[in-house]
């Protein structure tokens, strides 16, 4: 009998049908291949172990989530004790301003709560940070995230940050409508490359106007954004980040008919004892950039 057929059975009846499951899964794993290998366990079996729709566990399926629940349901609690009570080690992803601005301090506090604790940190972009999650290579990141989380993931807004234009501060431009009432926008634009969420919502957000503006200068982090600007090579597209203080050689002009961009967390399976420490100091954090 496979046992890993036996374990997403376990998740599958514990959470009252397939999609429940996959969201509490503690791993990365989609909804057909659930299916298809629960399926593959009642095939071995030979007996239907859960009617689909409305949900409901056959005698069969009652029978054997009795037998396997005890196993499943302590693994964590006996890692723990073989971990000396405290989990160990924890992955974060992040972008560049999180890790350096905002992590130290949500990690100092977690600690408090989780001594001893092992954290490995990762740095990318949305895109890739996801990815990162997919694999089973992060346990929790932070960054700019869709409205919507994709599906299989979990995620939480924590600040929606405005969106500027930077300019240098010798700069005739006094706001962005200078800009979109020119014929030709001949100024360099530097931005966070064309997959980033930043990105991607400014060129339609142009579109939608009838603006042709497209990036001239692709840069990896805002900050890197801010010194191309300062040093006279275009404008710069970024975020107003709460408390950030800009070079005194640029200048920010608010794009105010732009809806905000959201930063926030997000992650898959259940939310553990450690998973929910780090949001909660998340949260906390947040509240105080508000």
């Amino acid at each position: 009998m496979n046992v890993h057929h036996l374990e997403l059975f376990y998740y599958v009846a514990k959470y009252g049908g397939i999609m429940p499951a996959v969201r509490n899964i503690p791993y990365g794993i989609q909804q057909p291949a659930v299916s298809a290998q629960v399926a593959q366990l009642e095939e071995f079996l030979g007996v239907t172990l859960f009617r689909r729709r409305p949900f409901a566990l056959t005698a069969a399926g009652e029978k054997l989530q009795k037998f396997i629940a005890p196993f499943f349901s302590n693994l964590d609690k006996v890692a723990a004790e073989f971990q000396g009570g405290q989990v160990r080690h924890f992955r974060i992803g992040a972008s560049t301003i999180v890790l350096r601005d905002h992590l130290p301090r949500l990690l100092q506090s977690v600690r408090k709560k989780f001594p001893g604790l092992k954290v490995s940190l990762r740095e990318g972009y949305p895109y890739q940070l996801e990815k990162l999650l997919q694999q089973d290579e992060v346990d929790l990141a932070f960054t700019l995230i869709e409205r919507k989380a994709p599906s299989g993931f979990r995620s939480q807004i924590l600040l929606e940050l405005p969106l500027v234009l930077l300019v240098e501060r010798s700069s005739p431009w006094q706001s962005p409508e200078d800009l979109w009432a020119r014929d030709k926008i001949e100024e360099s634009l530097i931005c966070l490359p064309a997959t980033e969420i930043v990105s991607r919502a400014f060129q339609n957000w142009l579109a939608k106007r009838g603006i042709d503006w497209f990036p001239a200068i692709e840069a990896s982090s805002a900050d890197l954004i801010e010194t191309y600007v300062a040093n006279g090579l275009g404008i710069g597209l970024s975020v107003a980040v709460p408390g950030k203080v800009l070079s005194p050689k640029v200048r920010a002009l608010p794009l105010l008919e732009m809806p905000p961009v959201a930063i926030g967390a997000f992650w898959r399976g259940r939310t553990t004892p450690l998973l929910g420490a780090f949001l909660e100091e998340a949260r906390a954090r947040a509240r105080e950039l508000r």
